[in-house]
């Protein structure tokens, strides 16, 4: 599906590139990249950090559940306080309190009291400002460009999160080896004020403003329900964020035992699937909006590449599979966001995004514990084969709801 329609009289539709001239969402991209690039410092600063304190794959997957849980907690929450306040200044609050988090976590590790206790609650407090963060974040973007920019909008946002992903933990991982992990923390804090900077600058269009009691979580899911391709989006996206955990929880394992490496390589392994998701989302996004099976392909290539990390005998190889997992990935994700961001109406728009949010991010503290578990018992490879595997066998039962017609809604 395509955001916008041809008719005459509308402006015609820009590159992901040229999308980068209207002011406010340049504005607000630049400074949602800095914050990302930070991210990326944070995570893998905080995941090397407990695998070298305890040596442990599911130590690490105890942070990243820890940083994403609270998506799940706080969805209709989060979700209401979208679509019912303004959304740039509940994205200045949430930054605003994560810097403050990331400052802490950076003071405590400078002074040598750091544990992984102490690592593991910090991700918990940023996870509840991330929670916050994603529907605010993706309800906004619809109000800084026009409708028929919007597909270009949400790739090039796509991009500033993967080019940060392709760069930040190559950077962070540097970062580590150099200054150590209180300076890679204390830099993620500045980006989240770096952010909330830009967001000041930023005048958005007038919101609707959801009125009456606060809508519960089962309501957002029956109306999700009612529609057979915005649930299969759902499916798709939950399916897609599961497959890509081993890039959060298994590269530590990966780079250091699995293939005996170096830090610089798990920033690497990270920086390989950034890498892969900002070509695509820079060169594939017209063409991809054209097809109308491209979720469901994107699936398939997105699981296919994590298949070959699995495999992969020398670690090259592994680093081909997660550019082409990543291509994938940013594909079905940008599939996925336009899909429900063009259809579903402005002020049902925060809650039912709160609820794409947990698909794609509230499901991963349970993806990294199963992927932490697998790899202990087993092995880092078998761990990225079997996350791989809900994505491709789910690809064609989405394909198929994806073509079924849109009922009415009440």
């Amino acid at each position: 599906m395509t955001a916008g329609s041809s008719d005459r009289g509308r402006p015609p539709r820009r590159s992901p590139l040229g999308v980068l001239r209207v002011r406010e969402f340049r504005i607000y991209w630049l400074g949602a990249s800095l914050s990302s690039i930070g991210t990326w410092f944070q995570n893998i600063a905080a995941g090397l950090l407990v695998y070298e304190l305890t040596r442990s794959t599911l130590a690490v997957g105890a942070v990243n559940f820890a940083q994403f849980i609270g998506s799940i907690l706080l969805v209709s929450v989060a979700g209401g306080a979208a679509d019912r306040y303004d959304r740039r200044r509940l994205l200045m609050v949430s930054q605003s309190v994560a810097a403050v988090v990331g400052a802490a976590l950076a003071a405590v590790t400078l002074l040598g009291a750091v544990t992984p206790a102490i690592v593991i609650g910090a991700a918990l407090l940023l996870g509840f400002s991330l929670a916050f963060m994603v529907p605010a974040l993706l309800a906004l973007i619809p109000l800084l460009v026009d409708e028929a920019d919007l597909d270009a909008a949400i790739a090039i946002n796509s991009v500033s999160f993967n080019l940060a992903r392709a760069v930040g933990p190559v950077l962070g991982a540097l970062v580590v080896g150099s200054a150590g992990y209180g300076i890679a923390f204390a830099l993620n804090a500045l980006s989240f004020m770096a952010f909330v900077g830009a967001l000041a600058l930023v005048r958005p269009r007038p919101q609707g403003r959801a009125e009456g009691d606060r809508p519960r979580l089962l309501e957002t899911i029956r109306l999700v329900r009612s529609v057979p391709a915005w649930w299969a989006v759902l499916v798709a996206t939950t399916v897609i964020s599961m497959s890509t955990d081993p890039i959060n929880t298994l590269t530590p394992e990966l780079a250091l035992d699995t293939f005996g490496g170096r830090e610089l390589d798990a920033g690497l392994f990270v920086g390989a699937f950034g890498m892969g998701a900002t070509l695509t989302a820079l060169t594939l996004t017209d063409w991809l909006r054209r097809r109308r099976r491209a979720l469901p392909g994107a699936m398939l290539v997105q699981g296919a590449g994590m298949v070959l990390v699995g495999v992969a005998p020398i670690i090259e190889v592994a680093y081909v599979g997660m550019a082409v997992s990543g291509g994938g990935f940013i594909a079905g994700i940008t599939r996925s966001s336009v899909r429900l961001q063009t259809e579903v109406p402005d002020l049902q728009r925060g809650r039912v995004m709160a609820l794409w949010s947990v698909a794609f991010v509230g499901t991963r503290p349970f993806a990294a514990l199963v992927s932490g578990t697998i790899a202990e018992i087993a092995s880092a490879r078998v761990a990225a084969l079997a996350l791989s595997l809900p994505v491709l066998l789910l690809a064609p039962w989405v394909g198929r709801q994806l073509e079924r017609p849109t009922p009415p809604l009440r």
